[in-house]
Formats: structure tokens, C-alpha cells, sequence
């Protein structure tokens, strides 16, 4: 059974077609009682409007499209739903994608977004999206930077200042007596990754005879944190990291699981162990885990505030929200939950 049809509500309702477009679109030019004529031969026939067709007409459709690098990660499900309830609130909508650290996929996903007229795109970029995000602007399509700074001239962006961030965990471990550092993280190509790596990089550089060992891990979940435990535990005793120090607290959830599995080392007596993001698991973990926390919603509702001003003039000057990460200490560094703000 076909849908029904506009000219089918305007039969229905004995009106012209374009009236029942003024009806849909123009509600203030239609009288009052030609209104309810086709309203109700709307609600009878179960009339549900083409939006698609209505974009395609207007080049424009209410739709955002947000490539994340990866949907798996609470934090980025945080950021999403930030700027999910900051859309809603314009009469917007935001369809998802994840990248998955895959510039290929990446790529592909912008072009699904353009080729569906979205108003604009908010990305998390996996590597240099400069020359593709030139091409889009000059097409029209409004782009912003999500977790990530970028070419200043080029696009608006709202970040969190990933050194500080780790600079205030590496600090923390420091602070707590640990001398024996050791980072765990994806590869460098990931720019936050590199970004926290320097932070705790500083931090370490500030205290005579703190060491720094870099732990590279092929991605940035639980599995691997787990996996890098389990290899790091087949070491001796006296060669093993005092503290932890994992990208995000996918990481360290692996991490502590191969920790307390082992059931070789206490945490925080033998090993202190932090993380990043503060996701909602962080708290309840076996052992509560300190993290370092971004605020994942306001993020997301800033990238929607700043793609509709590059909406409303896209001439206007860019702007760049540098957000500024907290210290959440907890169980997992010997410590009384506590919050340090900037």
C-alpha cells in the first residue's frame, strides 16, 4: 500500500496542493478554518511529510552529521549526547559514525554526510583534514573540530588541553611517591595520545630521577590495556613500573583487570594507576580509578554552538574552546575521592 501523497490531502480536503504546502510550511497564511480542513484530512489519511524531498529542494536538510573516532569509547557516547540534546533544542537531529581510527573510513563518511545535504559536519579528526575540509567549505558545508585543534583560519574547534591533562596525572603520581612512570597509549599518531604523552613527559622532567616508560598498544580499549598488563607482569619484580599512567580509562580498566587477575600486585601499594576521561565505570571499578576528567557533554554542546554561528555567517572570524581538564583522585592512587580543578 502506497503512502499517502499530498495531492491526496489536497483531494481529501477539496484544497489546491499549494495550500496544503502553505499548511505544512506557511501555517500563518491559511485561514483558520482551511487549516483544520486539511489538517484533518492529514490525520485521516496518516499523511507523513517527505522530508527528504524537502531537503533536497531547500540544498539543506535539519540533519549534523558527527564522525567520531570511536563510538565504543563512553566518551565520545558523552560528547555525542551532548550534542545530541544541543541540536534537539534548535529542532536539529545528529547521525553518528564512527571511524575508528581509520582514515579510509573516515573519508567515506563524509561523503555519505555531504551526499545527504547535512547542515554541517562536526569531526574528530584521525589525521590532517585540512585540503578535504577546504574542499567542503567551499561547497557550502560547515565544518567544526570536536577533541581536536586544527588550522586556526580554516575551521572553528573545541578541545581540551590534552598536555595539561597529562601533566596533572603524571604530576599526581609523582606527588603520591611513585618515581617509576610508565605511559600506556595507542600509537603517537593520535594526537591526543602524543598530547598527554608530553604532558607527563614535563611533569617527569621536573623531578630529578622520576623515570618515563612509553607502552605503546595497537588500540585504545580494554582488551589492550589488558594485554599490556598481562606482558608487563612477566617481568621481575624490581623492573616494573610504581605507577600507571593509561590513555583513557578503557586502558586502565584492562590494566587493572590483568593486575588483580595476576592477584601479584596490591593496587595502589604496589602499583598506582590512573586514567583519562573519567567515564561513569571509573567510580565503580573494583578499585576506583583515578582519572583525569574532560567534560565529554559540554564539549559536544559547544561543537553545536559553534557550527551554528559558522552557520549564521560563515565570514565571522573562527573560535577555538580550549577546555581545561580535572584531577580525579580515587582509590586506584591511594587516595579519598577528591576533584582538583584548574
Amino acid at each position: 500500500m502506497r503512502s499517502a501523497s499530498v495531492k491526496d490531502v489536497a483531494d481529501r480536503a477539496g484544497v489546491a496542493v499549494g495550500t496544503v504546502s502553505h499548511v505544512l510550511n506557511h501555517p500563518e497564511r491559511v485561514s483558520p478554518r482551511t487549516k483544520e480542513r486539511v489538517l484533518r484530512a492529514i490525520a485521516e489519511l496518516g499523511f507523513v511529510r517527505n522530508d527528504a524531498a524537502r531537503q533536497l529542494r531547500a540544498g539543506r536538510s535539519r540533519t549534523i552529521g558527527l564522525v567520531m573516532l570511536d563510538a565504543a569509547n563512553p566518551f565520545f557516547a558523552s560528547l555525542a549526547r551532548g550534542a545530541e540534546d544541543a541540536a534537539a533544542e534548535a529542532g536539529n537531529s545528529v547521525v553518528f559514525a564512527s571511524s575508528r581510527h581509520d582514515p579510509e573510513r573516515e573519508s567515506r563518511y563524509i561523503d555519505l554526510f555531504e551526499e545527504q545535504r547535512v547542515q554541517g559536519l562536526l569531526i574528530t579528526p584521525v589525521g590532517d583534514l585540512s585540503s578535504r575540509v577546504s574542499e567542503l567549505k567551499a561547497r557550502g558545508v560547515a565544518v567544526v573540530l570536536v577533541d581536536r585543534e586544527g588550522d586556526p583560519e580554516l575551521y572553528s574547534s573545541v578541545s581540551v588541553d590534552d598536555v595539561h591533562g597529562g601533566y596533572l596525572a603524571a604530576s599526581h603520581l609523582l606527588q603520591a611517591g611513585r618515581s617509576r612512570l610508565a605511559f600506556v597509549g595507542g600509537g603517537k599518531h593520535v594526537q591526543q595520545v602524543a598530547d598527554r604523552l608530553r604532558g607527563a613527559e614535563k611533569a617527569v622532567a621536573e623531578h630529578p630521577g622520576a623515570t618515563l616508560e612509553f607502552l605503546p598498544t595497537p588500540e585504545l580499549d580494554v582488551l589492550a590495556g589488558r594485554s599490556v598488563g598481562d606482558e608487563l607482569l612477566k617481568r621481575p619484580r624490581h623492573s616494573l613500573p610504581d605507577g600507571i599512567f593509561c590513555a583513557n580509562d578503557l586502558l586502565a580498566t584492562g590494566m587493572m583487570q590483568s593486575i588483580l587477575l595476576m592477584n601479584s600486585l596490591r593496587i595502589p601499594d604496589d602499583v598506582a594507576l590512573i586514567g583519562y576521561d573519567d567515564i561513569a565505570f571509573a567510580r565503580s571499578a573494583v578499585v576506583p580509578l583515578s582519572s583525569i576528567r574532560q567534560p565529554a557533554e559540554e564539549i559536544g554542546r559547544t561543537a553545536i554552538r559553534l557550527l551554528a554561528q559558522e552557520l549564521e555567517d560563515p565570514e565571522a572570524g573562527r573560535e577555538h574552546v580550549v577546555f581545561k581538564p580535572e584531577l580525579v583522585g580515587r582509590a586506584s592512587t591511594g587516595v579519598l575521592e577528591s576533584v582538583s580543578r584548574p
